[in-house]
Parts: C-alpha cells; structure tokens; sequence
C-alpha cells in the first residue's frame, strides 16, 4: 500500500543513517529489505526520540492555585 504523505526530512536523515536511500517501496526485495547492525538501529532510534523531544512544546510554568508555588507543567514521556 502506497502513502502519499510526504516524509519529514528529519526521517529521511535517519533512514539515510540505516543506510536506505529512500523510504520509498521499490517493489524489489533486494532494494526494499536490509539488514542492519542492532548498534545502527539503537543509533537511529536515539535520534529520533531526540527528534521528537526537540519537536515537543516546551514545559509552561505557572502558579499552582492552592499552595500558590511555582510549578512546572510538562508533556507526557
């Protein structure tokens, strides 16, 4: 099944780090399966959550309305 979506270039640079030219399907087995050390996907892996934690709104502080100290509101992890 083809997506239509474009891919966010910060995907296409870790691909890139997998060794995949594109993340295109080819519709060929020897271009659209690799193998790949663990020690390359842990890579990619840490660069995409740090990807996504750079993408992440940063932490609002505000005044808690009952103790009245200063606390901060962050996103889920």
């Amino acid at each position: 099944m083809q997506n239509d979506t474009p891919i966010p270039a910060e995907l296409l640079a870790i691909a890139e780090r997998l060794g995949f030219p594109t993340l295109e399907t080819r519709n060929s087995d020897s271009v659209d399966f690799h193998e790949v050390a663990v020690w390359m996907v842990r890579d990619a892996l840490t660069h995409a959550y740090e990807a996504g934690r750079r993408a992440a709104p940063p932490p609002t502080r505000v005044t808690c309305p009952a103790c009245r100290r200063d606390i901060e509101i962050r996103p889920l992890t």
